[in-house]
């Protein structure tokens, strides 16, 4: 199968102090490889990780490559910003506990080519001037109240999702539903702000595939599309849930024959109802299905 950036439904983190781990991930079948410069690199391998990672990111990868950059006020994020923002190989910054609109466009200024701390003229992975993709993490509850200001403060950034560990501990939450509201509120603000449906935060338990499965389908009945992913083993997983179905698939062709043969048809041969709505969201599901 050939993956589109269109629909990614996996997105696989890998540590970037380990290139031979990076290096497994980038061939393992995951749309996206995330490369984390952040928790998953030990405090004495932040300055390796980040070498090594721009020394990946000198030509462009075979899998679309994202960097977890460190904490925006920490004091490595700038270092991390400058190592990688313009390597050519580069398809996404991703921004850890972001938690205002402010911090995303001063980033997105920061990124941009020419600008302090960016690409020169004529560099960096975006081209035509601007910076690379830009995708904030939701860590904790004032990120969740900034949501839909985070999600449209910049056009360069393309996507908001939860990083629910902290989140969870950030509001003591002890059951998985228990952050549904918040969940919900995410996926809404990036509907509103025109970005593709958030995917869904990492399920740590690499050998629990059931409760992955399970939670996966919940995730898709909130509206999420796709999920990160911390093992090779949970990638089929997540992209069997959010795929869609042979019957998903029998009904969106239904309805889009139907609107094709007759524009004006409000019901189908069974009396389902059916208007613009309807045959948009089938023909999303038929394009999703073709990852397209």
């Amino acid at each position: 199968m050939t993956v589109t950036a269109a629909f990614p439904l996996t997105w696989l983190y890998a540590p970037g102090d380990r290139p031979r781990v990076v290096a497994k991930a980038l061939a393992c079948g995951a749309d996206v490889v995330v490369v984390d410069l952040e928790d998953a690199v030990a405090p004495d391998r932040k300055e390796y990780a980040r070498a090594a990672t721009a020394e990946l990111l000198t030509e462009p990868p075979p899998v679309p490559v994202h960097v977890r950059v460190n904490a925006l006020d920490g004091p490595l994020a700038a270092a991390d910003l400058a190592a990688v923002a313009a390597r050519p190989g580069l398809a996404g910054l991703r921004l850890p506990k972001v938690t205002s609109a402010e911090q995303v466009v001063r980033i997105a200024r920061r990124t941009e080519q020419g600008g302090p701390g960016g690409a020169p003229d004529g560099a960096g992975a975006a081209g035509h001037g601007a910076g690379p993709p830009l995708y904030a993490l939701l860590e904790n509850a004032l990120a969740v109240e900034q949501a839909y200001a985070i999600a449209s403060a910049h056009p360069s950034l393309r996507g908001v999702s939860i990083g629910e560990a902290d989140l969870r501990a950030d509001l003591g939450v002890r059951q998985d539903t228990g952050l549904d509201w918040c969940r919900a509120r995410v996926v809404v603000a990036a509907r509103a702000a025109g970005l593709a449906p958030p995917a869904q935060s990492v399920h740590p338990d690499i050998r629990d595939l059931e409760g992955l499965a399970a939670s996966c389908a919940h995730g898709r009945s909130l509206g999420f599309l796709g999920r990160a992913a911390i093992h090779p083993r949970q990638l089929p997983i997540i992209e069997r849930a959010y795929l869609p179905t042979d019957r998903e698939l029998e009904e969106a062709e239904t309805v889009v024959k139907a609107a094709t043969m007759d524009p004006g048809a409000q019901a189908l041969a069974d009396g389902r109802f059916i208007d613009a709505a309807v045959v948009a969201a089938a023909r999303r599901t038929l394009a999703l299905a073709r990852r397209c």
